[in-house]
């Protein structure tokens, strides 16, 4: 059984690959820290029986937080205080594109399930297996997803154009 107090180091060791996954999903910093914050809640609910594969359930709520409130349209004027998040330093640990606007335009015409699980299988390099684990279906929803979702991306004439030269 887990200990409570092993909590906070878990929190502190995944905070950024987990704000990241849900940046990626929400493509809004307030939303993405409302999600991970929710998630963790969740967890901290049911930490004790946690033991194994803690990321891969906290990062599973993100995606069925993000698609629950993207379904409702959940949208909330929030009045933002203190500084915004460092977006330098999370846009380094996307990794290096040569124009990542164009990405991030890209994907964000995708629908909420494609990006979730381009996302989760290129970004955050979970397995086919593992992608299926967290979204709750079957890897060949996952195979079917990631295929469509790529097809959209070379079809994309303003990504696909500018990848090419």
């Amino acid at each position: 059984m887990a200990d409570r107090s092993e909590y906070d180091a878990f929190v502190e060791a995944s905070w950024h690959r987990l704000l990241r996954t849900a940046y990626l999903l929400a493509r809004d910093w307030g939303v993405a820290e409302d999600l991970v914050q929710t998630a963790l809640l969740k967890a901290w609910q049911v930490w004790p029986r946690l033991e194994a594969e803690r990321e891969a359930y906290v990062r599973k709520i993100i995606v069925h937080l993000h698609v629950s409130w993207w379904r409702r349209r959940w949208r909330q004027a929030e009045v933002t205080s203190g500084s915004p998040p460092d977006l330098a330093q999370a846009a380094d640990h996307m990794g290096r594109a040569d124009d990542r606007e164009l990405v991030w335009q890209a994907l964000g015409r995708l629908p909420a399930r494609q990006r979730a699980v381009i996302v989760l299988r290129f970004f955050e390099d979970l397995s086919e297996a593992q992608t299926a684990a967290t979204l709750g279906c079957s890897v060949g929803t996952v195979k079917s997803q990631a295929s469509r979702a790529l097809a959209k991306l070379r079809m994309d004439e303003s990504f696909a154009y500018d990848r090419r030269g």
